[in-house]
C-alpha cells in the first residue's frame, strides 16, 4: 500500500523572511520524511491591489489609467520572479519534489487562509517579518492570522537574526 502524499501550503513573497521559510521547510518537513510520501509543494504568492489614491491631475482626471497599468505590470512581473526563485529553490534541493504554483489576488491574510482550505493541506508554512507590535497594528500579521483562521497545523518560520544565523 503506497504511503499518502502530503500537501504542504507553503506562502511565498519578495522577502527573505519567506525565501527562509522555504528553505526552512525543505530542509525540515521534506528531507525528514521517513515514510517516503510523496509530498507535494503548493507554492502560494498572493497579490495584493495597488492601493491607489485618486490625485486630480490638471485635466481633471483622477489616476491615469497608464499609472494603474504600470503598477499592475510591476506586480505581474514580481509574482512571476518570486515563483521562478521559489521554484528553483525547490529544483536545487531536491529535482523530484512535486511543486504547484499559485498566484491569487487579495489581501495575503484572506488569500493564505482561503487557498488553504480550498485545497484542504496538511501544512501551511508561513515566514514571519518579526515587525514590532507597532508595525503589527499597522500592517497586521499575516503569521498570526493565519494561525488563528487556518484548520490545519500552521508553522511560522522565523528567520534568526544574523548573530544568531548559525542555529
Amino acid at each position: 500500500m503506497a504511503a499518502k502524499g502530503r500537501k504542504i501550503l507553503v506562502a511565498v513573497d519578495e522577502s527573505e523572511e519567506s525565501t527562509y521559510a522555504l528553505s526552512w521547510c525543505l530542509k525540515n518537513l521534506v528531507s525528514d520524511n521517513q515514510q517516503n510520501y510523496k509530498d507535494t509543494l503548493i507554492l502560494l504568492f498572493a497579490k495584493t491591489h495597488p492601493l491607489i489614491y485618486p490625485v486630480v491631475d490638471t485635466t481633471g482626471y483622477a489616476t491615469s489609467p497608464s499609472i494603474i497599468a504600470i503598477m499592475e505590470k510591476y506586480a505581474n512581473e514580481l509574482a512571476e520572479k518570486v515563483m521562478a526563485d521559489a521554484t528553483q529553490i525547490c529544483k536545487d534541493f531536491n529535482d523530484q519534489i512535486t511543486v504547484e504554483t499559485m498566484v491569487e489576488h487579495g489581501d495575503p491574510r484572506d488569500v493564505i487562509c482561503d487557498v488553504a482550505e480550498r485545497f484542504k493541506v496538511d501544512f501551511l508554512v508561513v515566514g514571519s517579518h518579526g515587525y514590532g507590535i507597532i508595525k503589527r497594528a499597522f500592517l497586521g500579521s499575516v503569521s498570526s492570522h493565519c494561525a488563528q483562521n487556518v484548520k490545519c497545523p500552521v508553522l511560522i518560520v522565523k528567520k534568526p537574526n544574523s548573530d544568531n544565523a548559525d542555529h
